[in-house]
């Protein structure tokens, strides 16, 4: 049977939103959320809090494990791949699943299905995307459409934006040092689970669509 070990990595000196990681989100702070989903994720056997700071501790449940992140990997230079190498070279397992509190309103079951594709199924690696279909552009030309022949929207071809739950074997990582493999799997997530929050205005956004929710179990 494959282990899969979690790997939760967290700053709390963060430079662009200061204490985003434990700052108050509703009736929790930020980093509650990606924890008490976790507890309903049987499909993981382990799961580590990576950080400098053990004051983190006080928010975190007792089926998640705390690690001691070395300081010197709080830098702002600092690489997501140091943080993954140095956590493998000291948390072994078959599968490790890359995720980040910052994407607060990710389901369990959306975790629990990204790491069955790689647990159970031929895919190296997974990760979770938004889908979106709108006229886009890079590096000064449209990518997913042609300027000669504009399709209706529903006939674009889909945009995926990454989101923050990575999963991927041991292999992928130690032999190519990446986090994504050669036979990834694309697991589709809303607009409400793509939330990431990088700064303030992320932050308000998540803000608002907590306190909508509130508002529509008080009203139903």
């Amino acid at each position: 049977m494959k282990k899969v070990v979690a790997l939760i990595p967290i700053k709390l000196n963060n430079q662009r939103l200061p204490g985003k990681n434990t700052k108050p989100l509703g009736d929790k702070v930020l980093c509650q959320y990606l924890f008490d989903t976790l507890r309903q994720v049987e499909i993981i056997d382990e799961a580590y809090v990576f950080c400098s700071d053990d004051s983190i501790r006080q928010y975190m449940p007792d089926e998640i494990h705390f690690l001691q992140r070395p300081k010197q990997l709080d830098t702002d230079s600092t690489k997501s791949k140091d943080i993954i190498q140095k956590f493998i070279e000291t948390v072994d397992s078959d599968i490790y699943a890359l995720m980040h509190v910052t994407q607060p309103f990710i389901k369990a079951g959306t975790i629990a299905d990204t790491v069955s594709k790689v647990k159970e199924e031929d895919y190296d690696s997974a990760f979770v995307a938004h889908q979106i279909r709108e006229f886009a552009w890079y590096d000064g030309k449209p990518i997913n459409y042609s300027l000669t022949n504009v399709v209706r929207t529903q006939e674009l071809e889909p945009v995926y934006v990454e989101g923050e739950l990575f999963v991927f074997e041991k292999s992928v990582f130690t032999e190519k040092g990446r986090r994504i493999g050669e036979r990834p799997w694309i697991q589709p997530i809303s607009w409400k689970e793509s939330i990431c929050i990088d700064d303030m205005e992320d932050f308000e956004m998540a803000q608002a669509v907590v306190e909508l929710e509130k508002r529509n179990e008080r009203y139903s």
